[in-house]
């Protein structure tokens, strides 16, 4: 009798009652997210419990461009190639194959289906042992791959690859929601987070700052002079500097942090776990990186600059008891950005507060 017509034991049901279970927990916890980059971290720190490996790794397809499936940051305890672009396009053969016949997989059968081409180059560099697609409504909106198998002599068994797809199967679901709600909350022109979406967020983290006494900085910005640039060159022009402002940031900051368009020209930036001091080189970076840059509309060069506001949620010093006293912090400093010469950043200390309530009150 082979291993797949064995008659399954007292412990081989109690296992899979036990592994139902755990689906099941795992469902009803990711259900209950519904920020991307904090979902993808949950499925990857599971996953790796579940399937006892070393490491993970997911490609998510970008909601809003919907034309590549990127790895950017989304791993853990991976060693990725410095010189590799962790890029699969939506039109790749591969995903065709993968969205017909959604299941795990080998790193072998994968190279098998797209022999020689650049992703099978690109999979290989990352050593996966089974990649796993995640599939609702016959499209593909992640891949999951994971790293050794600590059990087994580093084989999965056929029972391993059925759990894995399934917990695919329930994680794609939550991933496609997670994405639509990204697209409802997403700003076309910027391709930022709205405010609302931003401050339910912040609210969230400020809660989890305070139960664990980790800070937590809120940066504030404003274009100099935008109303100027679409007074002299147009709506069209404005809107181009507006997308290439929130890319620079966007760039400057890591996935784990929140980006938003706060209105017109403001922007709001949330470093999670991040000091005063840390938060303030962050906005430095912004700022310089902003004033660099070369902005070619229609031929002609623009000077665009920022100036920024920051302040830090602690304890000790800071204790704000909610988000909107952070962001209200980082306005006034922002309008002291203004005020004291503009393309400037100002930290949010009492000093400075205590000048802008004096400044406010005709004092």
């Amino acid at each position: 009798m082979t291993e797949d017509t064995a008659v399954p034991s007292r412990l081989d049901y109690e296992k899979q009652i036990y592994d139902l279970n755990q689906t099941l927990l795992l469902f009803r916890s990711l259900s209950s997210t519904f920020e991307l980059p904090k979902l993808i971290e949950s499925i990857l720190y599971t996953t790796m419990a579940q399937m006892r490996v070393t490491g993970a790794g997911m490609f998510i397809l970008d909601p809003i461009q919907d034309n590549a499936y990127n790895m950017g940051d989304y791993y853990i305890n991976v060693d990725p190639d410095p010189i590799v672009s962790y890029s699969i396009p939506r039109t790749s053969a591969l995903v065709e194959k993968l969205e017909t016949k959604p299941r795990a997989y080998t790193l072998q059968e994968v190279k098998a289906m797209i022999p020689g081409s650049k992703e099978s180059r690109m999979l290989d560099s990352l050593n996966p042992t089974l990649l796993i697609p995640f599939v609702t409504k016959k499209k593909m909106n992640g891949l999951l791959f994971l790293g050794e198998h600590l059990e087994f002599g580093g084989e999965f068994s056929a029972y391993d690859k059925k759990q894995i797809a399934d917990i695919a199967s329930i994680a794609a679901i939550t991933v496609n929601n997670a994405s639509l709600l990204e697209i409802s909350s997403t700003d076309m022109t910027t391709h930022l987070k709205f405010k609302y979406y931003f401050f339910n967020v912040l609210s969230d983290r400020l809660e989890e700052a305070l139960a664990s006494d980790v800070p937590l900085s809120v940066l504030m910005f404003d274009i100099d002079f935008f109303k100027a640039v679409n007074d002299s060159f147009g709506h069209a022009c404005g809107d181009y500097i507006l997308e290439k402002v929130a890319y620079i940031i966007k760039k400057s900051i890591r996935s784990r942090d929140l980006a938003s368009r706060y209105g017109g020209e403001e922007f709001t930036i949330m470093l999670n776990k991040t000091t005063a001091e840390n938060a303030v080189k962050v906005a430095e970076r912004i700022r310089h990186n902003i004033e660099q840059y070369d902005f070619t509309y229609n031929n002609k060069h623009l000077r665009i600059t920022l100036s920024g506001g920051v302040t830090t949620f602690t304890s000790a010093k800071n204790p704000a008891k909610n988000a909107n006293i952070l962001v209200d912090q980082a306005d006034r400093a922002l309008y002291f950005s203004k005020e004291h010469g503009r393309n400037c950043v100002t930290f949010a200390d009492d000093a400075m507060l205590a000048s802008i309530a004096h400044h406010k009150e005709g004092v």
